[in-house]
């Protein structure tokens, strides 16, 4: 029986997991690696850990469920997205860390160019705004900060990626420098539109378009591994970015379906058609997947701060042991206390795009203790999500509210606590499916469709299944109030900044 051997390489850990003929994982691996932080804002991966880990976590998995390289029909790769790597094309060595995509180190740069009045062109090319999230000022730093870094670029001697293409440049011993659409549409350099990497924005942060990938479909020949990694050579025959994997894992295919990956972050996308949607409301335009040279469109609210805000409980304040220490602790708070956190720690993200602002926590009373805070900090991922939700519905007016489910995935949807608080303050209907590795799961299916082995998008969607519907039984007007209470605290962080 063949399998499909999925790579997911994220930002805290890098896991294979091994799918078989029915798209079932049969086994996983998992290697954490170190976290580097230089500066206040900054973050840090070193390349090296995140390939060998990556390899390791491969030849891990297939000696787990005792497989050979033949036994597998393809291998599907999904990542951390907007992460940013440069290294020399002939020896393979990186000219620095990787300058992850938490990093803050470019707002000043992204000040500047917002000043100068190129965002409009920057926006309307590549869906996206100025912020150090993106990779294309990460690249500029890298070219201005490493000594000789530019003069080598210009000579073609370097060659720029996100982590896919870092992966896939090893996977296949040098031979294939390329990504997929939804990782170069995580740029600042693609056009989303043209599908094609622009000049113009190239031309304005000074990088030298000989850097850049090709760019191809996320179900395609992304060439052949190095016979030493498993054994023998094994297709690459997907690729996609984390949160479009996780789309494409909850088979979210028709416009109007929407999906939230709830991990470090949380990342929702709505899927709109052929059409891109401009936003408003400070969301993004991005690719949520391409086939056959045919980009399907989706708008994205990121959110930096979800699971984190959990670790937070655990590593900073120490009030919890694990992760599912919170669920009894939130069940366990003052009802009459109304404690709000907003968890800025690193900036907010959509709608409100500010890198400046910071955390801050509003409502304490001499009661308030570990209980409270707890449930303030799981409350806060159902806030934020309640942003992204109607950011949404206000951009795309065929978006029907009164129909929308919400498909979730990621670490925190296994909170049935969470769950329901998202469904009460959505005020609509949360699924959660059956198979948590959504992710794994979309980069599987990309790589066994285009093998032979997965059915097509049709038949892909028919296998979805649902685990648990979370409804909402919060009364409206409490859910009005709750939420008012939300977007007063956001006012006030904002108008602490700076």
């Amino acid at each position: 029986m063949k399998h499909i051997l999925a790579l997911d390489q994220g930002t805290t850990s890098s896991r294979a997991i091994l799918f078989n003929a029915s798209m079932r994982p049969v086994a996983t691996a998992r290697q954490e690696f170190t976290q580097h932080f230089p500066a206040s804002g900054w973050v840090e991966h070193d390349a090296t850990d995140l390939w060998e880990s990556t390899a390791a976590t491969a030849r891990e998995v297939m000696q787990k469920a005792g497989l050979q390289a033949s036994d597998i029909a393809a291998i599907g790769l999904t990542n951390q997205r907007e992460t940013t790597l440069v290294w020399d094309r002939k020896t393979g060595q990186p000219i620095h860390r990787a300058i992850v995509w938490q990093d803050r180190r470019t707002a000043d740069l992204c000040a500047e160019l917002r000043a100068q009045g190129v965002e409009p062109l920057i926006a309307a090319q590549t869906g996206l705004l100025l912020d150090p999230y993106f990779s294309g000022t990460k690249l500029k730093w890298l070219l201005d900060h490493v000594e000789g870094a530019r003069a080598r670029a210009v000579r073609g001697e370097l060659a720029f990626g996100t982590v896919d293409s870092w992966l896939i440049w090893n996977l296949t011993g040098g031979k294939v420098h390329a990504t997929d659409a939804t990782n170069a549409a995580r740029t600042l350099l693609y056009d989303i539109r043209r599908g094609c990497w622009s000049a113009e924005i190239c031309d304005i942060l000074g990088i030298p378009m000989q850097m850049l990938p090709e760019v191809r479909d996320c179900a395609a020949d992304f060439g052949m591994t190095t016979p030493d990694l498993l054994g023998q050579p094994v297709p690459i025959l997907g690729v996609a970015g984390d949160q479009q994997a996780a789309g494409i894992g909850q088979a979210c295919f028709e416009p109007g379906m929407m999906k939230s990956t709830y991990g470090t972050g949380c990342f929702a996308l709505l899927n709109t058609g052929d059409v891109p949607v401009v936003s408003s409301n400070r969301l993004l335009t991005t690719i949520a997947y391409q086939f056959d040279g045919r980009p399907s469109y989706a708008l994205e609210g990121s959110i930096f701060i979800a699971g984190a805000v959990v670790q937070w409980l655990r590593d900073g304040l120490k009030i919890i042991r694990a992760a599912r220490d919170t669920q009894p602790l939130a069940e366990a708070a003052d009802p009459a206390q109304r404690v709000t956190l907003v968890p800025a720690f690193t900036g907010l993200g959509a709608p409100w795009w500010n890198p400046e602002c910071r955390g801050a926590v509003y409502g304490l009373t001499r009661n308030t203790g570990p209980a409270e805070m707890a449930r303030a900090a799981l409350e806060s991922v159902g806030f934020q999500t309640r942003d992204l939700w109607q950011a949404m519905q206000a951009d795309w007016p065929r978006y029907d509210s009164a129909r929308a489910v919400l498909r979730v995935d990621g670490g925190m949807a296994a909170s049935d606590w969470t769950m329901q608080f998202l469904a009460d303050i959505l005020g609509a209907p949360v699924d959660r499916p059956e198979g948590v590795e959504t992710t794994a799961l979309g980069a599987a299916w990309l790589a066994g469709m285009r093998a032979g082995l997965y059915p097509d998008q049709a038949g892909f969607a028919a296998t979805w299944a649902l685990e648990r519907r979370f409804s909402p039984v919060m009364p409206a007007p409490d859910r009005e109030a709750r939420y008012d209470i939300w977007c007063k605290a956001v006012a006030a962080t904002l108008a602490m900044t700076g």
